[in-house]
């Protein structure tokens, strides 16, 4: 896939600063010349519920959705990743198989770091270790955090905290109220932990209090400090 005229040009490894800006000019060369560049189309799955990691994956750029498979067909989404960040590494480190599986949303270039570069990497540099630490409890808190909300907010506070996330992660459009994301109503249910048909009849309501408007699957925000308020209410 190469970069067209008059587009950014394709990432590499090099954009993933969050653990990587730590390593020393030898590792940082060890690691650009032991890493595969991964792409990905839309709706591809990159690792599924029950496989075995064998490296670490990063993302270069494009949108990444982790589900799980619920009862009754139904997915539940855990959570929505997009570039520079890094996916898997949960069972990569805990040496299990995926509890989750991940697929493609938008476009993706992911880097594949294989088990035995990084762990060598971590033998060799104490930062990089405590940068995959303090990671890891990031993602930690912020679970539990959805976790607790997730299961005693109600439904209106469950899907107004699911489009402040969404925004937090993705950010907005160039008009600044667009999200930069754009979900199907069953996606956002999902986010949401509620049924489709709910997530619907919620939205409509939003968008009679005026604080934002759905036009297919472009979401605008209108009024933040309102949708924040029926977060913070539950």
């Amino acid at each position: 896939m190469g970069t067209k005229k008059g587009t950014l040009r394709e990432p590499t490894i090099k954009d993933i600063p969050q653990l990587f800006n730590v390593l020393t000019p030898e590792e940082q060369k060890y690691l650009l010349t032991n890493h595969t560049t991964l792409r990905y189309r839309k709706n591809q799955i990159i690792y599924q519920e029950g496989e075995r990691p064998t490296g670490l994956l990063c993302i270069g750029s494009g949108k990444v959705k982790i589900y799980k498979e619920g009862m009754m067909g139904r997915d539940q989404i855990v959570r929505m990743a997009s570039g520079p960040g890094f996916i898997g590494y949960r069972a990569l480190f805990a040496h299990e198989t995926h509890i989750a599986s991940a697929v493609v949303f938008e476009p993706c270039v992911i880097f594949h770091v294989a088990r035995d570069v990084i762990m060598k990497l971590m033998k060799s540099n104490n930062d990089l270790c405590m940068n995959i630490i303090q990671s890891f409890a990031t993602e930690l808190g912020f679970a539990r955090f959805r976790t607790v909300s997730l299961t005693q907010k109600h439904i209106r506070g469950r899907l107004a905290e699911s489009l402040l996330v969404l925004r937090d992660i993705y950010g907005y459009e160039a008009d600044g109220h667009t999200l930069g994301i754009y979900l199907s109503r069953e996606d956002l249910a999902n986010f949401s932990n509620m049924t489709a048909s709910n997530a619907i009849r919620t939205l409509t309501t939003f968008v009679k209090e005026k604080a934002l408007t759905v036009d297919g699957r472009i979401i605008r925000i209108l009024d933040e400090q309102k949708l924040e308020r029926i977060s913070r209410l539950g």
